[in-house]
């Protein structure tokens, strides 16, 4: 089972990538809200501030699938199951760009010159992240069961 919803992990995560993460726009009645994902918030990073885009690229798309391609190599026996607790750091940084995320929609909100609204591909994001860490930690528990 373990082994399963890890790999479909491996699907989800570049469906939230491409999922809209947030709508959002100028607070005003006739101007529609933009989608923004992962991938599009990536690409405008890389034009406005490349250091900023490096790490959301780490913490966004490398870490979490590195992390989930490794597990899948414990799964099936091709990755020593010592390398479970470097998985699980790699599982957390993950988490940081959902904290970035966060954030930035609580400055936007704040500030009151725009209008950010959630969108379903944040939910899946989070879920896929926190999903990752839970399978984690449940091979790291059966491992130390011996099964």
């Amino acid at each position: 089972m373990l082994r399963f919803a890890n790999l479909s992990l491996l699907v989800l995560f570049p469906v939230a990538w491409f999922a809209p993460l947030l709508r959002a726009g100028i607070d005003l009645p006739l101007f529609g809200l933009s989608e923004i994902s992962v991938v599009s918030g990536l690409q405008s990073l890389w034009e406005t501030d490349v250091t900023l885009a490096l790490l959301v690229s780490f913490l966004a798309l490398f870490a979490p699938y590195a992390k989930t391609a490794s597990l899948a190599l414990v799964h099936f026996g091709l990755m020593r199951r010592k390398a479970l607790p470097a998985l699980q750091i790699l599982g957390k940084l993950a988490m940081a760009d959902v904290c970035l995320v966060a954030l930035y929609i609580v400055v936007v909100k704040g500030v009151g010159l725009a209008r950010v609204e959630t969108a379903w591909g944040l939910y899946l994001f989070t879920g896929c992240i926190l999903a990752s860490v839970a399978l984690g930690l449940l091979t790291q528990r059966r491992r130390r069961q011996g099964v």
